[in-house]
């Protein structure tokens, strides 16, 4: 079965398809904000991994404080990050009452304003609080197979019952990658989004 299962995975990126995955908002902390957030000697626990190698959803949540409102158990990603990053949706921003600006993960200068509560204190951080920029995970082999390469912005149309070309998506190659497109949950809504969804790569 599984060569069969391989061989229809390899059609399926021929074809330039990448399967769409929902991203939540959620947090990544630095070593520092987690001990001052949930005290010393903790470590995230693991409690499922996620599809890209080495990344795992946390036992652990946090509560995200805007100057409009508050998200209590938002998730946080591991493992840990040299800097602090919440990684928002433009509705989630309206009910919080933060600005942020869609950036790639880890460009945090200038972003966005929130406070971060956990069981053993609350930090303000300078920024940090961005829209996630949808983007296309691919290891360079299959970059290859597509003809695209790292940082390239395409287009990609999501294949639902509401067809939705996404333009200015960015392509991020690793060796380290799983092949997904990662999207939040108003570009999911928007396009109908709902279980296993394709989308096409467009160049």
């Amino acid at each position: 079965m599984e060569p069969i299962v391989n061989k229809v995975w390899e059609a399926i990126l021929r074809a330039r398809l990448v399967e769409v995955e929902v991203s939540a908002r959620h947090v990544h902390l630095s070593p520092a904000d987690l001990i001052t957030l949930f005290g010393p000697d903790v470590e995230l626990i693991p409690k499922r991994p996620l599809s890209q190698p080495g990344q795992f959803l946390s036992e652990q949540r946090i509560t995200v404080i805007g100057p409009k409102g508050r998200m209590e158990r938002t998730a946080i990603l591991g493992p840990v990050r040299p800097a602090t990053q919440v990684e928002l949706s433009q509705s989630d921003c309206v009910k919080l009452g933060v600005k942020a600006p869609v950036r790639e993960s880890g460009d945090v200068a200038g972003s966005g304003v929130c406070t971060l509560e956990g069981p053993c204190g609350s930090i303000e951080i300078p920024e940090g609080a961005i829209i996630a920029h949808n983007h296309v995970h691919l290891t360079p082999d299959v970059a290859n197979m597509m003809d695209v390469h790292d940082k390239q912005r395409v287009s990609v149309q999501v294949l639902t019952e509401r067809p939705v070309t996404f333009d200015d998506v960015i392509i991020r190659v690793s060796e380290k990658s799983r092949c997904k497109m990662h999207i939040d949950f108003d570009e999911a809504n928007a396009a109908l989004v709902n279980g296993f969804t394709l989308g096409r790569i467009i160049t």
